[in-house]
């Protein structure tokens, strides 16, 4: 079974199935499609569906001109019907994951996502979760729900994790030149999604684990969200200083080492 799913990923005759259509799910499918795979894209917002069948973007980062070949070419195509995770060979979940008012994750997108892949999960198929969510949910929450329809990892299907990446509204980095994480629950699944990415993006770096995975993306949010309220204390000190925090921060920039304007 995996020599047969890796054939069609490399000839790129694998159908991948993208659950959730947003900033990250559209740009990953479109890149699929002119990848030469076969896309159908799932999301419940009936008007996502809609434009995305009548050739049309909605999302800045993805160009109406990039949607039209795909639709006509049979390459793109959307639904809200989830039976039809039944056709496809790879199964990407790209659903958001919100903090609840607790400070908790939600983890509630992805466990519906799960739950409609599990009612069609087939052998062999691929399954990758991209949405920011705590270290541990591919092995722990994922894994057992896959397991539950009595088909076996590693021979039946293969499951990773590999963090999405997107900066929406940055044109120098998109979804094929930004370097992907892939981190699967076993060595074979690492494989099999390391080999779907690189037929798209231009390197892979695979970890031993979808933990790994999963806590490094911890890492790039937390060290992003620390800067930034690093530097707006700093920016609040400056004010109150009278001084200039940009000149300060350039100041700063000179030195070689150990900073990072």
């Amino acid at each position: 079974m995996r020599a047969e799913l890796l054939t069609k990923i490399i000839e790129r005759r694998a159908v991948v199935g993208v659950i959730g259509l947003g900033y990250v799910g559209l740009p990953l499918a479109t890149e699929f499609g002119r990848g030469g795979f076969t896309v159908i894209g799932f999301d419940l917002d009936g008007s996502r569906i809609d434009t995305i069948n009548s050739g049309r973007s909605y999302i800045p980062d993805v160009q109406t001109e990039v949607v039209i070949p795909l639709v006509e070419r049979g390459k793109l195509r959307a639904t809200s019907d989830f039976s039809h995770l039944s056709e496809t060979d790879a199964v990407i979940i790209c659903v958001p994951t919100p903090l609840r008012k607790t400070k908790e994750p939600d983890i509630s997108y992805i466990l519906a996502a799960s739950e409609q892949v599990r009612a069609n999960l087939h052998s062999p198929q691929l399954i990758v979760l991209e949405s920011t969510t705590y270290p541990g949910t591919t092995d722990e929450v994922l894994l057992p729900m896959l397991q539950e329809t009595g088909l076996t990892l590693d021979k039946d299907f293969y499951l990773a994790f590999s963090p999405e990446r997107v900066d929406p509204g940055n044109n120098q980095f998109q979804t094929h030149n930004i370097p992907k994480v892939v981190g699967g629950v076993s060595a074979m699944s690492t494989e099999i999604a390391a080999t779907l990415y690189q037929s798209i993006v231009e390197r892979v770096h695979k970890v031993s684990s979808a933990r790994v995975a999963e806590t490094a993306k911890l890492l790039e949010n937390t060290f992003r969200s620390v800067n930034i309220a690093l530097v707006n204390e700093m920016a609040q000190l400056c004010y109150h200083l009278g001084i200039d925090s940009w000149e300060v921060i350039q100041a700063a920039a000179t030195k070689p080492f150990g900073f990072m304007p």
